[in-house]
């Protein structure tokens, strides 16, 4: 059934994703970005064991499989090479369809075509302007500048996109303007700034000049409270959706932080899975006699969060290695979706 709060309706439409080490599939995604042409760039952080595995996969919304670029990382007591990831935390697009990418071990920044092709990368580590501890999430504000969550350094970087120091807000504490290990971070259509303060347990909200504007959710597992959020994301209509990680859920808020409704997973097989399983029919065998399998649904670990233009919800479920997607629907038209994907 779909989600409905206060004129306010989300539908399940479809999953993206199974986990493959390479091809079609994700390892341990932990963030996403849009592309042009419904594309996705998924970056796919992997495990401690499986550096090979790690890479950014480009697919459709629809799940077309495009392909993969900077697959696989260098031993850590190695020279990166151009294209190399070891901690990739975060991405971003910028107008020109060039990718960002932030990486929390090497404390740089990794830059890709479209294509996939190295460019370039900056970055220094550090406590300074401009350098960087243990960075998380990344995105681009309306004037084409990086936002850069300093997660180690407990604030806010802004540079521009070839990386020249711009900027800074934030300090370590739990009190206004102060953050505790934040990671995610989105900027509104207005230009203001959330940042998802993940040991704090709650969404800060910032100017485009880094003031202080509000605060919402505090510690706990009901509604509205938050257990380390790790990503945030606001549509059009100002509505803000936080993946609340500790609680495996995604919880939706109004633009002035009253809680509006929560979301706890609604998947199905994926087209990828689908076809895995078309090729193996004992697995679909094994699958009507394995129990709890209701439990595939939910969400499991839901790290990133993205919305578009076109009302679409996507979660990016790192321990389940998929995407599950909504749309924002006026509830009068709910009835005509049911049954098809949206």
């Amino acid at each position: 059934m779909p989600t409905q709060t206060l004129g306010v309706t989300y539908k399940y439409s479809h999953t993206v994703g199974r986990g493959e080490a390479s091809g079609t599939g994700f390892s341990y995604p932990v963030a996403m970005a849009r592309g042009e042409d419904e594309t996705m760039y998924v970056l796919c952080r992997s495990y401690e064991g499986r550096p090979d595995s790690m890479r950014i996969t480009m697919c459709t919304i629809d799940s077309e499989y495009i392909g993969e670029f900077a697959k696989g990382a260098p031993a850590r007591n190695e020279a990166p090479y151009p294209d190399a990831m070891v901690w990739p935390t975060g991405i971003a697009l910028d107008h020109d369809g060039q990718v960002y990418v932030v990486d929390d071990w090497l404390n740089s920044v990794r830059i890709f075509s479209a294509d996939g092709e190295p460019v370039g990368s900056w970055g220094t580590t550090g406590s300074g302007d401009g350098e960087l501890k243990g960075p998380s999430g990344i995105c681009f504000d309306g004037d084409g500048n990086l936002l850069i969550v300093d997660s180690g350094n407990n604030r806010v970087q802004k540079f521009t996109k070839d990386g020249q120091y711009v900027s800074q807000f934030g300090s370590g504490g739990s009190g206004d303007g102060e953050f505790n290990m934040a990671w995610g971070i989105t900027v509104d259509n207005a230009g203001d700034i959330y940042v998802a303060d993940w040991r704090n347990d709650r969404i800060q909200k910032f100017s485009a000049g880094g003031q202080f504007l509000r605060q919402f959710g505090s510690s706990g597992t009901g509604d509205g409270q938050l257990n380390r959020p790790t990503d945030v994301a606001v549509d059009a209509d100002g509505i803000v959706y936080v993946c609340d990680w500790g609680s495996d859920r995604v919880q939706v808020f109004d633009p002035d932080g009253g809680f509006l409704t929560g979301m706890v997973g609604d998947s199905e097989v994926s087209k990828w899975g689908q076809a895995k399983l078309d090729a193996n029919p004992d697995m679909w065998k094994e699958r009507e006699i394995a129990q709890g399998l209701d439990r595939e649904k939910l969400f499991w670990g839901p790290m990133g969060i993205e919305v578009d233009e076109e009302g679409r919800v996507f979660v990016v479920e790192s321990s389940r290695n998929r995407i599950q997607v909504y749309r924002k629907v006026d509830p009068f038209f709910v009835g005509m979706y049911d049954g098809g994907r949206l």
